[in-house]
Formats: structure tokens, C-alpha cells, sequence
């Protein structure tokens, strides 16, 4: 925020709850925000719901559970617009491509967490909505 205008709205989203949406254009491959919290050791997890833990590798993991982690609104998307990366014991959410201001920030939230979380319920982002069948 170089000059304290908010450049994010996290607001509800027609399918998915609450939603990460960016107020300003972002080019491709730029840090948008990080994904924060306690990180959590392998059994401390076992202890939480585990629908914000982010992994840092086998042993360790961000509990993005906190409000104050914005990063947590972020939803999944089949057809994501940013991707999480890691460097040391920090994640960043980074843009893949070119994305419009008022665009909802999405990431692919991975495998075991879509068989999970997603799979049993139907995954509701932008591309699956549209595949659905129309009746």
C-alpha cells in the first residue's frame, strides 16, 4: 500500500463464501500477499480442523486460521490466476498471469486438499460451475 489506498476487498463471493479480490491490476509473476500464522509441527495439526494449514514440507505448517491472515480468503479455482510459493519458511501468493482490478484471486489448493475437502461436496470454482450440465 505505497499510498495507503487498500489494494484488496475480501468480500462474498456468489458461491464459495467470502473471496480475495484485488482493487488494482496485477501483472504477472508479482508477490499479491502472504499467507500468515503460527507454524504448527505435524502432530499440532492433528489437533485443528485443517482447513487452513498450509505446508511448508513433511513436518511443518502455517495455521492460517487467524483472521488477520487475509491470505486465508482466497479460494480454489481449477483455473487459478496466482500460485502459492514457498521460500524458506515463508509463503507467498504470486500471480501467474495478467489480473484485471476487481478480479477474485484464486490458487489451486492441490490434491490432497481437493480429495479432501473439495471432491465430497463438488468443487464450486468458476470453471466447475461452468462445466456443470445446465438443466
Amino acid at each position: 500500500m505505497s499510498n495507503g489506498k487498500p489494494r484488496h476487498v475480501i468480500k462474498r463471493t456468489a458461491s464459495r463464501g467470502l473471496g480475495f479480490f484485488t482493487l488494482v491490476a496485477i501483472p504477472k509473476d508479482r508477490r499479491i500477499i502472504e499467507y500468515v500464522g503460527p507454524i504448527l509441527t505435524k502432530e499440532e495439526t492433528a489437533q485443528t480442523s485443517g482447513r487452513y494449514l498450509m505446508a511448508l514440507d513433511d513436518e511443518y505448517f502455517i495455521d492460517g486460521s487467524p483472521r488477520s491472515n487475509a491470505a486465508r480468503y482466497i479460494n480454489h479455482s481449477c483455473q487459478p490466476n496466482a500460485k502459492a510459493y514457498r521460500t524458506g519458511v515463508r509463503v507467498w501468493i504470486r500471480s501467474i498471469r495478467d489480473i484485471k482490478a476487481g478480479e477474485e484471486i484464486t490458487y489451486d489448493y492441490g490434491k490432497k486438499y481437493f480429495e479432501d475437502f473439495i471432491e465430497p461436496v463438488g468443487c464450486k470454482c468458476e470453471k466447475c460451475l461452468k462445466d456443470l450440465p445446465s438443466q
